[in-house]
């Protein structure tokens, strides 16, 4: 939605700067400017170059702002990256409360990240943790050494940051991210994912002209770019050259004959509705 805001609002500002930056140069009286648009009626209307020139810069803009790219000078906020901490409190079967502190490395995805030391430090039950995490991803925290969740060591998280939450009931924000509980009573901790697109999803411009150069340098599995173009080009040629020898003579023979038209009639109509590009595969 915010990227389709901001396209909006790029097509709108485009419109009206266009448009007067025109009426300044000049004052257009032909007959065209003067024909009233019918529905169906296209002579009147012609793409305005300019417009197709920014849409075109647009996209451009938005696709390097929402992935961190070079190519734009201002970004769209990334994902938080570095260490954080906050505080959780635990509350024992007898009522008593004690604090400790969660350490999160979070890193780039793909990038292993090195726990610091000192971890399950603390004077009372409730122990220090830390955990390593790639931006953007949500991890469970175990604070104690069983994996079946705090109630098991015999205490309950009530607090995170000094702020009061129960299991699968509302969520604590910290500088970097929310933390949450688990139905059985686990920290999670979810850091602060940002707008930008996730490389799996949608690469930065840069990296995508890289990957083709490498491509068209290294091939892909075990077949270079132009074996690859090559087969496509010739499934779609192949494709072609075989419905033009169906197509063209039953073209004629449908025209000539009404028996021919009537029988192959319903195929053809039936076959119209489909996408030539959905035939190609």
């Amino acid at each position: 939605m915010l990227i389709a805001a901001i396209y909006i609002a790029l097509f709108v500002a485009a419109f009206f700067a266009v448009k007067a930056f025109t009426a300044m140069r000049e004052s257009r009286r032909d007959f065209t400017s003067l024909k009233t648009v019918t529905f169906g009626d296209e002579s009147a209307v012609r793409p305005n170059r300019a417009a197709s020139v920014i849409s075109v810069i647009s996209i451009f803009l938005i696709w390097g702002a929402f992935t961190g790219s070079v190519i734009t000078p201002i970004h769209a906020p990334g994902p938080f990256l570095g260490e954080t901490s906050f505080t959780y409190t635990a509350e024992n079967a007898a009522g008593e409360r004690d604090d400790a502190t969660v350490r999160a490395i979070v890193r780039p995805v793909g990038e292993d990240a090195e726990l610091p030391e000192g971890d399950g430090g603390g004077d009372g039950f409730a122990r220090d943790d830390s955990v390593a995490l790639n931006g953007g991803r949500s991890s469970l925290i175990q604070t104690g050494e069983n994996d079946e969740g705090a109630e098991e060591e015999g205490f309950r998280i009530v607090a995170i940051n000094g702020e009061p939450i129960e299991p699968e009931a509302g969520e604590v924000v910290t500088d970097d991210g929310t933390v949450t509980l688990s139905r059985r009573g686990t920290i999670r901790f979810t850091p602060y994912g940002g707008w930008q697109m996730e490389e799996i999803w949608l690469p930065a411009p840069e990296d995508v002209w890289e990957r083709l150069i490498e491509i068209s340098q290294e091939g892909y599995r075990d077949f270079t770019l132009a074996e690859h173009l090559g087969y496509s080009l010739f499934r779609v040629l192949a494709g072609f050259a075989l419905g033009a020898l169906i197509g063209i003579p039953l073209g004629y023979a449908m025209g000539l004959s009404n028996w021919f038209r009537g029988w192959f009639d319903p195929i053809v109509e039936f076959m119209r509705p489909v996408p030539p590009l959905a035939l190609i595969p």
